[in-house]
């Protein structure tokens, strides 16, 4: 467990839409030093732990819809989870108490891990579970949806119709982190990864003059 209370170090999380440049960020904070870990990554090694129950869980519905919930090779069929849950905020909800505790459990165990160090929680929905009220600051990733989607079409190759989905599904993100008591700033990415680093910077070093004055973002 981590000792929050006597804890010296910060804990903050690096998160934004799809192709704004988050895991950039995440990566130029941890050559600074920075403890970084993915929580998308975090959330694969919750499902593949509780494989069981997940498939217990979804069950009855999957067999209805002759949706297979393990590959052949005995790993989870995460697409298969993703069509059972999709446009079905119940099931949603169900999964979602199921997996978020295993999720807050791992990034806990993280950041126990590194005592001594900055951590960077790199997540795009981690509003969505408390470890959230534990970071003190969140750094916004954001760029315009044109530029995102010509970044996505040349990082992921996907239709244009899958790209401009899964910006729907994101839209409303950044106003679910404001809404946590950390303090949270959109940090444009819009040209180099230089550019960036600097933004970062400057960012970081607002923050922790408020952090040690006992301020809070307005």
């Amino acid at each position: 467990m981590v000792d929050w209370e006597n804890r010296s170090e910060p804990v903050i999380c690096v998160t934004g839409p799809m192709a704004a440049g988050k895991n950039l960020a995440s990566d130029i904070l941890a050559s600074k030093g920075w403890a970084c870990v993915d929580a998308d990554r975090v959330a694969h090694q919750a499902l593949d732990l509780l494989k069981d129950e997940i498939v217990a869980l979804h069950q009855d519905k999957a067999q209805r819809l002759g949706v297979q919930l393990v590959n052949q090779d005995g790993s989870l069929n995460r697409r298969g989870i993703g069509l059972l849950v999709f446009d079905d905020e119940a099931a949603l909800s169900r999964h979602e108490q199921l997996v978020h505790p295993k999720v807050e459990e791992l990034l806990e165990e993280f950041v126990a891990a590194h005592p001594q160090e900055p951590v960077v929680l790199n997540a795009t929905v981690l509003y969505k579970v408390h470890i959230i009220k534990r970071c003190g600051a969140v750094l916004f990733v954001d760029a315009p949806r044109i530029i995102r989607f010509f970044r996505a079409r040349r990082r992921d190759s996907m239709a244009p119709a899958q790209i401009l989905s899964r910006f729907r599904s994101q839209s409303g993100i950044f106003a679910k982190y404001k809404n946590s008591n950390a303090d949270t700033y959109r940090v444009w990415n819009i040209s180099t990864p230089c550019a960036l680093e600097r933004k970062l910077e400057r960012i970081l070093t607002e923050w922790n003059r408020r952090r040690y004055c006992g301020l809070s973002q307005v």
